[in-house]
């Protein structure tokens, strides 16, 4: 054999690499969340639910987080009926979750001297297929039922006499869960891809990655630039209250959800909804007020009526307004030479445009449970024995001022970038 010749192992073991290394990248990102959704729930209380719950709990975290479907439903026959239904996203259990998959999937592939269109696709290929085996495992244990009472001791005693005692449970949604979170690891991977800067892509995407990668790069530094502001000052809240418990709570399940939401606000986005009933969700002060002022209708949330609960609610514009123009500086600074100011302007406003659509799809919330006990309340009344919070963007609106701001910003970004970019004298006088 010449000296030159490849090792004749070497064909059987790059597939063994391959699967290893995606089976890495779906064992990674299903633990951490897993773990995140365990100590938010358990800060949350949801450790002392009866009849092994937590665990089904958990399941049924993960798969909201990836995107998933959980239906609610229940009922006792003639005599009670229940109404219940969620859609929420738990953005801390998913960001964790997106981070971590990310940097396990990219990590291995920047020691690749060159990656061709074929060699790619396999690598997805092989990590959808476990993340897709996972995810129906995970979808699988995600159900659960419980009892629920009527707040009265004589008939909730007669309930459990006749047997009709009712009940409400929940489970995963298999083919829209895996549907679904399929779909969510492809648009992860897809952002880790734009945003690196080390994996060697095939040459025919090495241009438009080029072009895509600084606004791109730009808009997920100023989300997480949030979150992490964000859960400083939840961190610095929690220390000084004495239901700490709670804010930790959010800050393992939803802190991305409130601070994405305050940057939606800040650009000008505007969402409608309400808290009614027993039902709600640990949340700021002010934002809570807000979305109880409603009645029996839907109220509308934005800068404008947050800042009447709370005047400090203003500076949501000026952070914004901060970070919209430090990613316009920075989409400049990272821009192919030549770029121009106007298409650097064009560029973050597609990216921040893209950004607000998935703030605005992401923190949508209708969480509400409805209850008749015979006769008494009616299931679809969530102001009765009942609660509801529901929050829904108004999407066009949001994407068209973030578009703006993307423009704006972007190009005076660029002036303020290009000039520092200019070619200057090498050396000192000969």
């Amino acid at each position: 054999m010449s000296r030159h010749e490849p090792p004749v192992p070497r064909p059987v073991l790059g597939p063994v690499r391959g699967w290893l290394h995606a089976l890495g990248v779906v064992i990674a990102g299903f633990a951490v969340m897993l773990v995140v959704a365990a100590l938010g729930l358990w800060l949350a209380g949801a450790s002392e639910l009866p009849a092994g719950a937590f665990l089904p709990v958990i399941a049924a975290t993960v798969v909201l987080a990836v995107g998933g479907r959980v239906a609610l439903d229940g009922g006792a026959g003639l005599i009670a009926e229940t109404q219940a239904g969620i859609t929420l996203v738990p953005l801390s259990v998913a960001l964790a979750g997106a981070l971590v998959t990310a940097y396990a999937f990219l990590r291995p592939l920047r020691f690749h001297a060159v990656l061709s269109g074929g060699h790619l696709l396999r690598i997805v290929l092989r990590t959808a297929l476990l993340w897709v085996a996972a995810l129906l495992l995970i979808a699988f244990g995600a159900r659960h039922s419980f009892s629920l009472t009527a707040g009265n001791e004589y008939l909730d005693e007669i309930a459990q006499l006749l047997g009709t005692t009712p009940t409400v449970g929940f489970h995963a949604l298999v083919g829209a869960t895996v549907g679904l979170g399929l779909l969510w690891l492809l648009v992860v991977l897809l952002l880790a891809l734009a945003v690196s800067r080390r994996v060697p892509l095939p040459p025919r995407l090495v241009s438009p990655h080029a072009t895509v990668r600084p606004a791109v790069r730009a808009m997920v530094a100023v989300l997480l630039a949030y979150v992490v502001a964000v859960g400083i000052a939840a961190l610095v809240t929690a220390d000084t209250r004495t239901d700490a418990g709670d804010t930790l709570a959010v800050v393992f399940l939803g802190l991305p959800n409130l601070a994405w939401l305050a940057f939606g606000l800040g650009l000008g986005a505007t969402w409608h909804g309400h808290v009614k009933g027993a039902l709600g969700l640990p949340m700021p002060e002010p934002l809570a007020r807000v979305l109880r002022t409603g009645g029996d209708g839907d109220v509308t949330l934005d800068l404008a009526s947050l800042t009447r609960q709370d005047g400090r609610a203003w500076w949501l514009l000026v952070a914004a307004a901060v970070a919209m123009l430090a990613a316009g500086w920075a989409t400049a600074r990272r821009a192919p030479p030549g770029t121009g100011h106007l298409r650097n302007a064009v560029h973050l406003a597609l990216a921040s445009a893209a950004a607000m659509l998935l703030i605005g799809l992401l923190t949508w919330m209708d969480a509400h449970y409805g209850l008749s006990l015979f006769g008494i309340g009616d299931p679809s009344d969530t102001g009765g024995l009942g609660g509801s919070v529901v929050l829904v963007p108004d999407l066009a609106t949001a994407v068209g001022l973030a578009a703006a701001w993307g423009a704006v910003t972007g190009f005076l970004g660029s002036l303020v970038a290009r000039p520092r970019r200019a070619p200057g004298r090498t050396g000192g006088p000969h």
